[in-house]
């Protein structure tokens, strides 16, 4: 197996972090990483906001029934849909999707916990007055990142012939086709 899907395969998503401070080399590798998602027409839709300064974390964590994993976090990146560069929003949201999966492979990758949080949309307007963003942005998600809290953990899905269909839906999908 390739690492690229041991990567995939190892990530999980982590909500409990040490105190260890996130590398500035590693932020970039994860913010590198985002920006290299594939994108309709390239038009690479997203912004992205570092958040490291405590109270800005505090007043953000006010924002999420989640607010014990945006206090835990080593740092939060806001990740936002440009609507002044979009081309079409669904695609552009994918693509913002495609960034977000990017960065938290790259997360499991150098070792660090993240945790994609999408509650706190609920209170983007919230959000957007705190990190002082224009209207033309559109808040996606807020990444909570830290070294994570050495622990055991699990995760499944469902099988592939739940939820995989053979040139028509309803047609099972054996693998063996």
């Amino acid at each position: 197996m390739s690492a690229t899907i041991e990567t995939i395969f190892a990530r999980r998503s982590i909500r409990e972090y040490t105190e260890d401070p996130v590398s500035n080399n590693d932020i970039n590798t994860i913010l590198d990483c985002g920006r290299w998602a594939p994108s309709g027409l390239n038009n690479q839709p997203w912004k992205f906001i570092v958040i490291r300064n405590e109270d800005t974390i505090n007043e953000l964590a006010d924002c999420t029934h989640y607010s014990k994993i945006v206090l835990q976090a080593n740092i939060l990146i806001a990740v936002y849909l440009d609507q002044e560069t979009m081309y079409h929003h669904d695609k552009d949201v994918l693509a913002i999707g495609a960034s977000i999966q990017n960065m938290l492979l790259a997360c499991e990758d150098l070792g660090l916990g993240a945790v994609w949080l999408g509650e706190i949309l609920k209170k983007s307007e919230q959000v957007n007055a705190i990190l002082e963003v224009p209207d033309s942005l559109e808040l996606m998600a807020v990444l909570a990142i830290g070294k994570p809290v050495k622990r055991e953990r699990s995760s499944t899905r469902k099988a592939l012939e739940e939820i995989t269909f053979n040139e028509k839906y309803g047609e099972k999908w054996t693998g063996d086709n």
